[in-house]
């Protein structure tokens, strides 16, 4: 009997709810950190990163106009989906991260937890960002948190599945579209999590995710005048500073790396919403 060769498999984007390979046609090697071959993924390009803010824009309407409760239904079933595939997201967190099983599971768990805690948040920012105010005449006044739009988060090189989920689901559960630099050296986890957004009920474009090399698509997300705000949590300081400059250019939120001491906050949450103030009469 010959030797068979396996099928290699290459992960493609998620773009507007369909996964094609990049315009460019390139892909690159992703291996473990024993440097064995794990698979191929979409090298994305900046036609790639533009195409992903068309269909990010488009579907961030529709998201935010599903009701509160029901994005949170949304994002929990994608909890449901992860860990009914959560053996294999072990085993790519395990390859890409080179830590034991044990460990990995751990780290898979934390993630899906997480995912449950932000789908838990979608009909309580209003309640804890938002409020009545005092006013002294007769009017009601309220704070209204709204989403900010569109939303490009750059996430973290090293925690290939849970720093992927804390920068991601907080904007989506906030009622952002967005679309993520998945890991450059440990993609698949993060993939796989999006391939899981198909059968979550996820409105194509509410999340894109694009794999390739971080320092060739960062800029073209911060300088994209369309995108409303962006997350450099996966950039070091140096390039934080520059991508932050060019951010400016066209008025972004910008969401620094975190200190330790945030990451249980809801500061996610709130980096990525813009209050608005109501006025209304009171009837007699």
């Amino acid at each position: 009997m010959s030797d068979r060769l396996e099928v290699r498999k290459t992960y493609k984007l998620l773009i507007n709810g369909a996964f094609p390979r990049s315009e460019s046609g390139r892909s690159y090697e992703v291996t473990s950190e024993k440097g064995e071959f794990l698979a191929n993924a979409a090298q994305g390009s900046r036609k790639d990163i533009r195409d992903a803010v068309v269909a990010a824009r488009a579907a961030q309407a529709k998201w935010w106009s599903l009701s509160a409760y029901n994005r949170g239904q949304v994002i929990y079933r994608l909890a449901e989906m992860a860990e009914s595939r959560s053996d294999e997201l072990v085993e790519f967190v395990k390859l890409s991260e080179g830590v034991n099983t044990e460990k990995a599971k751990a780290s898979v768990a934390k993630a899906i937890d997480r995912i449950v805690w932000y789908a838990g948040w979608t009909d309580k920012i209003s309640q804890v960002l938002g409020g009545a105010n005092p006013v002294a005449g007769p009017f009601y006044n309220f704070s209204v948190p709204k989403p900010s739009g569109v939303i490009g988060v750059i996430t973290p090189q090293d925690s290939s599945l849970e720093g992927f989920v804390e920068c991601v689901i907080a904007p989506l559960a906030a009622g952002n579209s967005v679309i993520a630099l998945a890991s450059e050296k440990r993609p698949i986890p993060a993939v796989l999590l999006g391939e899981m957004t198909e059968t979550s009920d996820f409105p194509a474009g509410v999340l894109n995710i694009i794999t390739g090399i971080t320092s060739e698509l960062a800029p073209e997300l911060a300088s994209h005048e369309d995108i409303d705000g962006i997350d450099l949590e996966g950039v070091p300081a140096s390039f934080a500073d520059e991508l932050a400059f060019s951010a400016a250019g066209s008025i972004k939120r910008v969401l620094r790396p975190s200190k330790k001491n945030q990451k249980n906050s809801i500061h996610r949450l709130r980096a990525f919403v813009e209050t608005s103030t109501v006025w209304h009469t009171i009837g007699q």
